[in-house]
This record gives structure tokens, C-alpha cells and sequence, in this order.
């Protein structure tokens, strides 16, 4: 009889030896978006807002791409717990065959589209010529971004984090080399920065393909494999997870509105205390990368006291890291604050944010959590509900009648009892969903 997975192993060893590579490649991929950004911001107002109008557009091609990954470590991992190895292969192959497909359709889809997309969210005649030569390779270098996320998913889903962290670190850094080049020396201005996305995405997909056919993770023979079943498996799990991944900037949408109703020093200290709320969930960002996969094959093993043991981990490192990281953003607030803000006004109103918000980072982290450990488990609807809860339960109405009973001050109140109530929430509705899986187990 073979072993089980992670039997006799340390669960925080585990999980850490998953999280550190994933920890690197995101505050890679981060810095490299800082970095793009700013070389952009070089060329002038007009290049920068153009970037700034395929924002709604890349918040839809990766959410679409996200959950076909999650699908792909979900089912894969599960394939794998259970001892089903050639199931798991043939699996990755359909996820990049279908990720692929989709992902093109898209693409094609916004290209035809662009314009009156682009009227639709308001770019002027101005900026035409500037998107008119940037969309098509942006487009381009995003499809073959989501070419290389479906390889990282399959590595991930077979409990290699190092390979996909090592490739995000990789392809961030070429990025990051190539965009002077391109963009200035070349004299490609704004397209420069797509090809240069596009080169790195070439390197880091050849490394990863080449490594994941080399060790029998990738195969695609459909005589071997129920395509209806596994492509419905697929659908089942990836469209909830879309929706999951879509909401978060709906909300941030209508948070920004309700923001902006402040004047423009409320907006500049809320964009600053985004970028400080980035940082600071970064190692939980790379948790959930780190867990599904881990969680999906002790799911296929039976082991669902070890799911919860791992869960429980995962969850008590989270809280008091970020209370951790609460108390230091209210420490150093008075030395932060001035040194950020462009001036008085906004300077007052991120010392509140930062007296105020930081210290829902741990609950929010609990809801990040659950939301991945509910998708490893098969239980997809439930991570959506979660989603729906934080923000359109708990988040948006906590903000509004913060806002509306003590102004900004109490917009920052909301947003803390708002996420506090949506850690607590998404944290019954994994156990509930555990408890079930435990009693259909037991049958």
C-alpha cells in the first residue's frame, strides 16, 4: 500500500517549504508592475492613461485565467491524493488545451471590440492612437501570460511551488530589463513595453514546458480521459472561481465612488493605503497559492482531519502575522504618513486610515484563505458566497454607513468592522462545508 500524502510529515514544514517560492514570485511580479508603470509614466499623460484603460480589460482576462488555474491545481492535486496519475496528466493537458482556447477567444473578442470599448469607458479621440498600437500587443503578450499561469497551475497542482516561483522571479526580471530597451532605445514607446512582456513570457513558458513534459505531468491522449465529464469537472469549478476573482473589483469600483464623494485628498490617501494593503498581504497572497494544492491531495487521500489540522495553521500564522503588521503600520504612521502624502489634507486622512485599517488585515486574510482552501475542497459555490458576503454583505454596506454616520473617519471604521464580520462569516461557512464533506466520508 502506498503512503499517504504528508503522512508522518511536520504540516508546518510542509506548508511553509510550498509558501516561501510562491512569496517571491509575487512580490517579483509586484515590483515588475511598479516598475512598468513608471518607466510608462516617462513617456507622458498620454501613454499612461492608455495603459490605464486595459486595467478593466487585464482585471477580466485574469480572472478568467485564475480560475481555470484554480480548476487545474483543484482537480489535478485531488487526482493526485487519490493515486490517479495518469487521470492527473491528461487533466493538465485538457486545462491548457481549454485555458488556451478561452483565453484566445478573448482576446480575439476584446480586439474586435476595441473601440467601442474604449468609448464605452470614456478614452477620448486623443487617445485612440496610442491604444490603436498598444492593444495588439498587450493582448498578445496577455494571452501567452495566461500560457505560462496554466504551467505554474499544473507545477503547483503537483506540489512543485519552487519551479513556478523561480519562473515569476525569472520573468519579472527580464521584464524589468527588457522595458528600457524597448521602450526607450528601441524607440518603441508604449507597444515597447507589451514586447517586452512578451519576450519574458516566451523564456519562463519554453523553461516551464520543457520541465513539466520532462517529468510526465503534462499529456493529452482523449481516448484516456471522459472529455464531457472532465470538461464539465472544469466548467464546475473554474466559472465560481471566475465570479470570485471578478467581484473584488466590482467592489473596489464602488468603493473608490464612495471615496471620491471626499475630494481628491480622500482618493489620494485611499490609493496610498491600497498600495500599503498589498504589501502587507503579499505572504498571504502566496499562502493561497501554496495551500490548494496541498489541501486537493490530502482531500483525494482521505484525509480530512489533516485538512483541518493544516487549515488551522495556516489560519493562526495569518492573524498574528498581520496583527504584527498592523501594530507596525500604527507605530511608524507618524513617520509614514508625512513622508507619503502630497500634502496636509491627505496626510490627515492616511493617518486614519492607517489607525484604522490595517487592523482588519487579519480577518481579511482568514476570507483570502477560506475562499482558496473551499475551492481545493470541490466546494466552489462556497467560495463565492464568501466572496459575495465580504464584500456586498459586510464590506460595502460597513463602508457607506461608516461614511455616512462619521465621514471618512468612519469610512475607515466600516471597512475594519467590515472585514472583521467577513473573517468570522467565511471562517463558519468552511467549517459547515468541512463538517459536510466529513459526514458524506463517513457514510
Amino acid at each position: 500500500m502506498s503512503k499517504k500524502y504528508l503522512a508522518g510529515e511536520s504540516l508546518p514544514r510542509a506548508l511553509f517549504s510550498m509558501t516561501w517560492p510562491m512569496l517571491f514570485g509575487v512580490v517579483a511580479l509586484m515590483s515588475f508592475q511598479l516598475v512598468d508603470s513608471v518607466y510608462i509614466s516617462l513617456l507622458g499623460v498620454e501613454p499612461l492613461a492608455a495603459l490605464g484603460f486595459t486595467l478593466p480589460m487585464q482585471q477580466l482576462l485574469v480572472g478568467v485565467q485564475i480560475g481555470i488555474g484554480i480548476a487545474a491545481t483543484a482537480l489535478i492535486s485531488r487526482a493526485l491524493g487519490a493515486g490517479r496519475y495518469t487521470r492527473a496528466q491528461h487533466m493538465g493537458g485538457l486545462v491548457v488545451l481549454t485555458g488556451c482556447c478561452v483565453s484566445l477567444l478573448l482576446c480575439t473578442a476584446i480586439w474586435l471590440l476595441r473601440v467601442p470599448l474604449l468609448t464605452t469607458l470614456g478614452a477620448s479621440t486623443a487617445l485612440l492612437p496610442y491604444t490603436e498600437d498598444y492593444w495588439l500587443p498587450w493582448l498578445t503578450s496577455a494571452w501567452l501570460a495566461a500560457f505560462l499561469y496554466f504551467a505554474n497551475s499544473i507545477a503547483r497542482a503537483n506540489g512543485d511551488t519552487r519551479l513556478p516561483g523561480l519562473m515569476m522571479v525569472l520573468t519579472s526580471v527580464v521584464n524589468m530589463l527588457l522595458d528600457p530597451v524597448f521602450i526607450f532605445t528601441f524607440g518603441w514607446g508604449l507597444p515597447g513595453a507589451a514586447y517586452a512582456t512578451i519576450v519574458a513570457c516566451l523564456v519562463g513558458s519554453a523553461i516551464m514546458y520543457s520541465r513539466i513534459l520532462k517529468r510526465h505531468w503534462l499529456d493529452f491522449k482523449p481516448s484516456q480521459l471522459p472529455i464531457k465529464q472532465a470538461l464539465r469537472d472544469i466548467f464546475n469549478t473554474s466559472a465560481p472561481a471566475m465570479l470570485s476573482q471578478l467581484m473584488p473589483g466590482m467592489a473596489a469600483l464602488l468603493a473608490t465612488r464612495l471615496v471620491a464623494s471626499f475630494g481628491g485628498a480622500a482618493i489620494a490617501a485611499w490609493t496610498l493605503g491600497s498600495r500599503l494593503e498589498s504589501f502587507s498581504i503579499v505572504i498571504v497572497l502566496a499562502l493561497t497559492m501554496a495551500l490548494p494544492p496541498m489541501v486537493g491531495r490530502l482531500l483525494g487521500s482521505q484525509q480530512l482531519d489533516r485538512v483541518q489540522s493544516l487549515v488551522l495553521i495556516a489560519v493562526r500564522f495569518v492573524m498574528g502575522l498581520q496583527v504584527m503588521i498592523a501594530l507596525f503600520w500604527l507605530a511608524s504612521r507618524w513617520v509614514i504618513a508625512p513622508a507619503l502624502a502630497p500634502d496636509l489634507e491627505s496626510e490627515r486622512y492616511l493617518m486614519s486610515y492607517m489607525l484604522w485599517v490595517p487592523l482588519s488585515y487579519a480577518a481579511l486574510g482568514v476570507c483570502m484563505l477560506m475562499v482558496s482552501v473551499c475551492n481545493a475542497l470541490g466546494l466552489p459555490m462556497r467560495a463565492v458566497w464568501i466572496s459575495i458576503l465580504r464584500l456586498f454583505a459586510c464590506y460595502l454596506p460597513a463602508l457607506w454607513a461608516g461614511a455616512m454616520l462619521a465621514g471618512m473617519s468612519g469610512l475607515y471604521i466600516g471597512v475594519l468592522l467590515g472585514n472583521v464580520a467577513a473573517g468570522l462569516i467565511s471562517w463558519q461557512l468552511y467549517q459547515r462545508g468541512l463538517g459536510q464533506l466529513n459526514y458524506s466520508a463517513a457514510l
